[in-house]
């Protein structure tokens, strides 16, 4: 069991270890940049003179292993060491001098009186128990064994980190008060398995020593089987046939920062409550019941270790210096020099201020006096021929960038891509009496086939076409771009047509029958042979090729039925607030 311990202790060390901040300001004043307090603009306005107060910084939280000896102060004595305990603990700062702790463990102690007791007082004690085989006159020596479950919240006081003599603290210490809670399982050696223990006269009268102790020890059989009887009737969460009781806890402890992750500490914890059985006891005769209720005491080692990252929060506020930063900004005011207005490079910032002492003549600076370079491409701007080179691209010795060709579009290819619109809009060209149209063309994003909210105005205008021509028929035919395979393409072509014709439907009121729903999937392409892959210009290919089209209906036209295949693409758009499904992310209404 210990070796476990000691393994468990070990890795959280190494982890606090291997989670130090790189800048490690342990024992130097604390950097606490704005971004790691609670208010950063409070913070700001305070480090320039316009706010008397700083922001509270963000702080680490603290969790903990403890281990140590526990020992109950009762009616039967032990000797030492008597127990053990081992728990957790959760610390976090109410500010630099309180604390608050969480607190759990698990105790067991154990105790033997060497001063023999008669039956009929151990009897009073322990009235369920009835001394099988025990007269009233026979001596017993009182035992007790007490495995505990404790938990307790605490408030902590630190009296370390006021310090005016130096920066940060090496020691802390600290003392608390809290609440506890108790479920304790208590038992007591009476038998030798089954049978009374028969202890000779000599061995009972002789002088209690640790010696006798000893002995008495040697002859128990180390088996606690009689339960304490609880006269509270108060039961026990974790046990069976224990006790439940409150504690008053109180705490005093010193401290050692080993780094900013991790600190030790010796603390002793004081048990105290208003219950006399904790050893399973409470009368030293007949007609004598101890005035006192037990308590207990537990003495141990904890190992801390800070939660955080320590670019983003500082260590927790019982480890900082309250005064720090008072004492920082008073010595900064003592180490600044008397006022010189000499400018000896004549670059317009005094040299007391100066950063860039020995500028050449007509180079323009900055507040700092450090030559101005715009486009920080290392040259000067009194030197560079290009003073705003774009960024990214090496540039030459004059400062001139080195730009390869763009990667987007060429005049050919918008040759094409307009040719091809031109074609195809010739193509939807409508003669009518009631006036001359063009139904325009709606693109799709990748995958998707809802209608974005750019495109409401082409459908307002075929939905204006279709109104002002009561007996004209329009086709909507959906394509799609290369990828994927053609079945899946299918599918999504018919969701994009069947999102166009449902959205003239259902905003503007349009006749069904007026519309023919096709689809072409990927074969029939604006632009051709684009490949399925790349950026720049193919992304914008493939997006010309992802659209639905509107023309006047031929005498071949018909409405065609969703094809064979698998769900195809998302209706859910960015701007939608419905689920998938939904073909458009609007109406004409919804003020997009």
């Amino acid at each position: 069991m210990l070796n476990r311990i000691l393994l468990v202790i070990g890795l959280v060390t190494f982890l606090g270890y291997a989670g130090h901040s790189q800048g490690d300001d342990t024992w130097s004043d604390a950097v606490i940049s704005d971004d790691m307090t609670i208010d950063s603009d409070q913070n700001k306005k305070w480090r320039m003179g316009q706010y008397n107060y700083s922001a509270r910084p963000k702080n680490a939280t603290e969790i903990g292993i403890h281990l140590g000896h526990f020992h109950i102060n009762g009616d039967v004595p032990s000797d030492l060491p008597s127990g053990f305990g081992i728990g957790l603990h959760f610390r976090r700062a109410i500010n630099y001098v309180f604390s608050y702790r969480l607190n759990a463990q698990y105790t067991s102690g154990t105790g033997l009186d060497g001063r023999a007791s008669r039956i009929n007082v151990l009897k009073r004690d322990n009235r369920n128990q009835d001394f099988v085989g025990y007269t009233d006159t026979d001596f017993l020596f009182r035992t007790f064994r007490s495995n505990n479950i404790q938990g307790s919240v605490e408030i902590l006081t630190n009296i370390g980190n006021l310090l005016f003599h130096k920066p940060r603290n090496k020691w802390n210490f600290y003392a608390g008060i809290g609440m506890g809670i108790t479920s304790a399982n208590v038992r007591m050696n009476y038998y030798n398995g089954d049978t009374p223990y028969n202890f000779t006269d000599d061995l009972v009268f002789q002088e209690n020593t640790r010696a006798k102790r000893a002995e008495i020890k040697s002859i128990l059989d180390g088996t606690y089987e009689s339960v304490a009887e609880n006269d509270r009737g108060v039961p026990s969460i974790l046990f069976d046939n224990g006790f439940i009781f409150p504690s008053f806890v109180g705490s005093v402890a010193v401290s050692r920062k080993i780094n900013k992750r991790v600190n030790i500490t010796l603390e002793h914890q004081f048990w105290a409550q208003d219950f006399d059985k904790w050893d399973g006891h409470e009368y030293r005769t007949t007609l004598d019941q101890t005035n006192d209720s037990d308590n207990a005491h537990y003495t141990n080692f904890r190992l801390g270790i800070n939660l955080g990252n320590f670019n983003k929060v500082t260590e927790p506020l019982y480890w900082l210096n309250p005064i720090d930063q008072t004492f920082s900004d008073i010595a900064e005011l003592k180490q600044r020099p008397v006022l010189d207005l000499t400018d000896a490079d004549a670059d317009g910032v005094v040299d007391m201020l100066d950063q860039e002492l020995g500028t050449d003549a007509g180079c323009p600076v900055d507040t700092r006096g450090v030559t101005l370079d715009s486009d920080g491409d290392g040259i000067a701007d009194c030197k560079d021929k290009e003073p705003y080179s774009p960024p990214g691209y090496t540039v030459d010795d004059k400062g001139v960038a080195d730009i390869p060709a763009p990667d987007y579009l060429t005049e050919s290819d918008v040759t094409t891509i307009v040719d091809s619109k031109v074609g195809a809009l010739q193509s939807t060209l409508v003669k009518t009496g009631c006036g001359d149209w063009f139904l325009p063309m709606i693109h799709f994003d990748l995958d998707k086939y809802y209608i974005k909210p750019e495109y409401y105005g082409q459908l307002h205008h075929v939905a204006q076409v279709l109104e002002k021509c009561p007996d004209l028929c329009v086709t909507v035919e959906g394509h799609t771009d290369s990828r994927n395979n053609n079945d899946y393409n299918k599918v999504l072509s018919y969701n994009r047509s069947k999102a166009a014709v449902d959205y003239l439907v259902m905003n503007y009121g349009i006749s069904r029958d007026r519309l023919k729903l096709m689809y072409g999937g990927e074969e029939d392409p604006l632009i051709k042979n684009v490949p399925n892959s790349g950026g720049g210009e193919v992304a914008s290919q493939q997006y010309m090729n992802r659209r639905v089209e509107f023309k006047v209906c031929e005498a071949s036209d018909f409405d065609m039925t969703r094809p064979e295949g698998p769900d195809a693409g998302s209706g859910y758009g960015r701007s939608s607030s419905s689920p998938k499904g939904s073909t458009y992310s609007g109406n004409k209404n919804s003020g997009y």
